[in-house]
């Protein structure tokens, strides 16, 4: 069955007017299904999504939560078909949009789903004018009547965020960046997409103006039923904007709801950390806000491994059988979880008293070999931890060296770099032994 799903898809050249209707009764619009996404390959192969799926239904806006480097912008690129699947699939409107497609879909695709990038700076051609960037996939697919009707869309969308008219035939480095996201959500927007993947589009923008482009982003749904993939790293920002709300850590999708359901039954102890980690507008109440700290160490997976399960309600958790069981037990309660507290003053002066202590007695957290064994060292790798050939050369010449570097490398977690080192000495070792076996074998046919 399999198959011939997949020979049908490789046939489909064009996109079905409506997408599937699932359990809900509710278009699917976009599907992204156990996807993983590597980049490099051997020790340098790093894992940046591993088995994500979610569905974002027709009309409504599905973000995608997390901190930085957690894998939010690889999925958004893979939605657009920029990042390459290792494995899973993606499907828009029940049709594969990953991998191979013929050039006709793809076209469409590209009609279709439209992104606002994160880094407005690196994606608008510096050599352009603002009025053919805006311009430039109305051109491509020729969405206007004529050239008074093209002009007439542009500068409607041009004043749409905030801009005036004769911004239209200046440069994109004449801009702030706050001004250049506010063109690249134009761009976007321009084309009347069905799906927008909006990357942190409101980040770079100032206070004033970020419910001005929400709210924007807002009327294109209300009037043409725009669907959006919202990423953000701030709980707060997406909670009253979402319909769907996905939390992501390290690559790992570990908690899906319906916005009020997530905030009101948070269940994962990441989710409970980004929403202590949301600023209360009373100063003393944050000042004794006790944050949450994730720590994945609270996890025993070696036996149990975990999957993303429906505990109820919709409501998608990642976790192995035993707190699968626990998740469930507490949401059929129905009571509210409590993620922020709210510590007394005598609390907090013994907190920061502790704090002080420990600082003063200089203690060092040290990463231990379990969690080397993980997998998940490669993301919270030091910078200048390169993996440098020059590393693996030198400890070829002097493996002895090379091992203590290995060890130094390993104790301050440059992973790549003990790796390099470890392989150039164990290298030279071989090669010095080999020597020394040689030398003396000729020294006793000599003797003899």
């Amino acid at each position: 069955m399999g198959k011939n799903n997949e020979k049908e898809n490789a046939n489909v050249r064009h996109l079905p007017e409506h997408g599937p209707v699932d359990e809900t009764g509710k278009e699917v619009l976009l599907s992204v299904n156990h996807v993983d996404i590597t980049f490099g390959k051997g020790d340098n192969k790093v894992e940046a999504v591993k088995d994500a799926s979610f569905k974002i239904y027709k009309g409504e806006t599905f973000s995608l939560v997390g901190e930085s480097g957690s894998g939010k912008t690889t999925i958004g690129r893979a939605v657009i078909r920029v990042n390459p699947c290792a494995a899973g699939d993606i499907e828009y409107k029940g049709v594969k949009i990953s991998g191979k497609i013929p050039k006709s879909l793809d076209r469409e695709v590209i009609r279709n789903i439209q992104m606002i990038f994160q880094d407005p700076a690196a994606s608008l051609n510096e050599r352009a004018t603002v009025d053919y960037i805006i311009s430039e996939g109305l051109y491509n697919f020729h969405l206007y009547k004529d050239e008074k009707d093209r002009v007439a869309k542009v500068e409607h969308m041009i004043e749409e965020v905030g801009l005036l008219p004769e911004h239209l035939t200046r440069y994109p480095h004449e801009f702030s960046g706050g001004q250049r996201q506010r063109i690249g959500v134009a761009r976007a927007m321009v084309m009347e997409p069905e799906l927008v993947v909006a990357d942190e589009p409101i980040s770079a923008l100032d206070v004033s103006i970020r419910a001005q482009v929400l709210n924007l982003l807002k009327k294109f749904q209300r009037e043409k039923g725009t669907s959006y993939l919202f990423i953000a790293h701030d709980l707060s920002i997406v909670r009253f904007i979402s319909d769907h709300i996905g939390v992501i850590y390290k690559g790992v999708i570990v908690e899906v709801a319906e916005a009020e359901e997530l905030f009101d039954y948070p269940m994962h102890p990441y989710t409970k950390s980004l929403i202590s980690a949301i600023p209360i507008p009373d100063p003393k109440l944050e000042k004794n806000k006790q944050l949450m700290t994730y720590d994945p160490s609270v996890h025993d997976y070696s036996t149990d491994k975990p999957e993303l399960v429906d505990i109820g309600h919709e409501h998608f958790v990642y976790g192995n059988k035993k707190e699968i069981e626990e998740y469930r037990a507490i949401r059929e309660k129905g009571e509210k979880v409590k993620s922020i507290t709210i510590l007394s003053d005598e609390e907090v002066a013994a907190r920061n008293a502790a704090l002080e202590a420990k600082a003063a007695g200089g203690d060092v957290i040290e990463r231990g070999e379990a969690e080397l064994s993980s997998g998940e060292y490669i993301i919270d790798s030091p910078v200048h931890d390169t993996g440098n050939k020059l590393y693996a050369v030198l400890s070829f010449f002097l493996p002895i060296i090379g091992i203590i570097a290995a060890m130094l490398f390993k104790k301050f977690n440059y992973i790549r770099n003990y790796k390099a080192c470890r392989s150039g000495a164990i290298a030279g070792f071989v090669f010095y032994v080999a020597i020394i076996v040689i030398f003396v074998f000729f020294l006793i046919l000599a003797v003899i």
